[in-house]
Parts: C-alpha cells; sequence; structure tokens
C-alpha cells in the first residue's frame, strides 16, 4: 500500500461499511440522510474553520508522507473528508445504538455526566487557557453542552453518552493510526506546548473531547433536522 494514501483509506473505510450497513433491513438509516448531510455540513464548516486556524498556527500539522499532496487551504483534501467519513460513521454508530439499546439511562445520571462534563472540562480550560488545543477545546466542549442543556433541553443526551462509550473503540483505533500507533511517524502531529501532554497511547487527551465536541455537534444538528422533517 503505498502511504500517501494511508490517511485517505482510513477515511473511505469508516465510510465504506456504515454506508453499506445503512440499508441493512432493520436499520435503514438511509432514510435519515435529509437530516444527517446538512448537519454534518454546517459542523464541517465550524470545524474546517477551526483546523485552518490551528494548522496556521502550528498547533498541529499534517506528515505529507501520509496524504496525497491536495490540499484546501492550509489542510490536506484527507483532513476535509474527515469531517466528513468519521462524522456519518459515528452518526450511524448513534442511530443503530438507539435501535439495538431500547433502555435509556435514567435523566438523573444523564445530568450528573453532564454536570461533570460541564464543569471540568470548564475548569480546567481556564486554568490551561494558554494552551490553545487544551483550553480552546475543554471550554468549547463545555459551553457546546450547557447550550444544549439550558436552551435546547434535549431528550437524547443520556442516549449520546450511551452511544459515545461504543464509538471510542473506533475511534481509539483510527486516531491511534493517526497519532502514529503502528506506523513510524504520525499522520497528524502536535505542538505539546498547545495541549496538556498527556496521552493514552499516542492519543492526545484532548481528541477524546474534541471528537465529544464534533460528534456531539453533529447529532445535535442532526436530531433538530430530524425533528422538522417529522413535523413536516
Amino acid at each position: 500500500m503505498e502511504s500517501h494514501y494511508l490517511y485517505l483509506i482510513i477515511n473511505l473505510l469508516a465510510l465504506f461499511f456504515t454506508v453499506l450497513f445503512s440499508f441493512l433491513p432493520n436499520n435503514k438509516f438511509y432514510k435519515n440522510w435529509n437530516s444527517l448531510f446538512p448537519a454534518i455540513f454546517i459542523t464541517a464548516i465550524v470545524f474546517v474553520l477551526w483546523d485552518i486556524l490551528f494548522t496556521k498556527m502550528g498547533v498541529w500539522g499534517f506528515n505529507p508522507t501520509y496524504v496525497t499532496g491536495h490540499y484546501f487551504f492550509n489542510l490536506p483534501i484527507e483532513e476535509v473528508l474527515f469531517f466528513i467519513c468519521i462524522p456519518y460513521a459515528c452518526v450511524f454508530t448513534y442511530h443503530s445504538i438507539t435501535i439495538l439499546i431500547k433502555k435509556e439511562i435514567s435523566n438523573k445520571l444523564q445530568q450528573r455526566i453532564s454536570t461533570l462534563i460541564i464543569v471540568s472540562l470548564f475548569v480546567l480550560g481556564i486554568f490551561n487557557i494558554g494552551k490553545w488545543y487544551t483550553g480552546t477545546t475543554f471550554i468549547a466542549m463545555s459551553l457546546f453542552l450547557v447550550f444544549l442543556k439550558w436552551f435546547v433541553k434535549p431528550t437524547y443526551l443520556g442516549r449520546f453518552y450511551v452511544a459515545f462509550i461504543f464509538i471510542l473503540i473506533p475511534f481509539f483505533i483510527v486516531n491511534g493510526i493517526l497519532t502514529g500507533t503502528g506506523i513510524e511517524e504520525p499522520v497528524v502531529w502536535y505542538n505539546n506546548n498547545e495541549n496538556l501532554s498527556i496521552r493514552m497511547g499516542t492519543i492526545p487527551i484532548e481528541d477524546t473531547f474534541y471528537g465529544m465536541l464534533l460528534i456531539l455537534m453533529n447529532i445535535a444538528l442532526y436530531e433538530k433536522f430530524k425533528s422538522r422533517s417529522t413535523i413536516a
């Protein structure tokens, strides 16, 4: 396998299998595409702009060895595709878990989990405001959850937390490879002056909450658009 195609192949594999499974008779995720794709598009705009800025600032960067050499501004095209392929796979997982696991966690437990995430991430973000990746990611995740809880008041947060546990499995596989697990050099490198320098294997701890924010934003918009289509 040509190393220049590694990042592209990771994206396409994540998309291929989940698109294939979207047509299973007991799943039929494809019927929700009209709600899904606008959610992915809107969220991708936010994260691509964030990515462009942080790449320019040197918060992180990309190893040319593992990309095809086609760029959108300063981002490899594979990085842009990441914000399409991975959210599709994650929202598909969320949808599938919702079908398979009927019993939800209690509202009381959901409230405790949400409060823990909000308070701990906000405090850690404020104390590490000088580290761009840590401060921005932790505070953004905390504030977005505050916005959901106090203004949107969704019923799906409990389902999201359950689904996120399952999403963490492929997350660690994909992010592990992208950050250097099993390959000579990382696909994505990080400036440790801008993060806590705490790694789970090769994965910066900030990636967990960056990923959580990415997925939750997609799901929040997906659920919003789906509720509108149901009403219509």
